[in-house]
């Protein structure tokens, strides 16, 4: 049996991240930060499949946090989704600037967050093909 994956959320409401953590634990690795500063030593230290990162939180929030896991060497490469109230456009469109792979508005349906994850997953895995095809040619 594979190795499940491994995400890292982040929500500075403990409320919030009970229930995402109920909602990807059965089929994830689930590790928990309650800011954005935090959410990035956590992933550095567990080198997580995938983020999930609130916009809105104390220390750091997630656009600035986002920003860092995409600058950084070491975990540029692990998908962002942002998950946050803020569902207008322009906050949208900050956070795909930030580097997110994909944007999902609260309140969140839980089956349309693991859609979600599962598409970001499928994206990792054809992108991981492709090169293994390339190396061949």
């Amino acid at each position: 049996m594979s190795e499940r994956k491994k995400v890292v959320v982040a929500d500075d409401e403990p409320f919030i991240l009970a229930a995402l953590q109920d909602t990807l634990s059965e089929a994830y690795s689930v590790h928990t930060a309650s800011n954005g500063a935090e959410a990035i030593k956590v992933a550095q230290k567990v080198m997580p499949d995938l983020i999930i990162l609130d916009v809105m939180m104390p220390e750091m929030d997630g656009l600035e946090a986002c920003r860092n896991i995409k600058r950084d060497k070491l975990t540029s490469g692990i998908p962002v989704i942002l998950l946050t109230a803020k569902g207008q456009i322009t906050d949208i469109e900050k956070g795909f600037k930030s580097g997110a792979d994909a944007y999902v508005v609260k309140p969140f349906s839980p089956a349309r967050l693991i859609e979600k994850v599962e598409e970001i997953f499928e994206k990792v895995e054809m992108r991981k093909k492709i090169i293994e095809d390339k190396k061949k040619i």
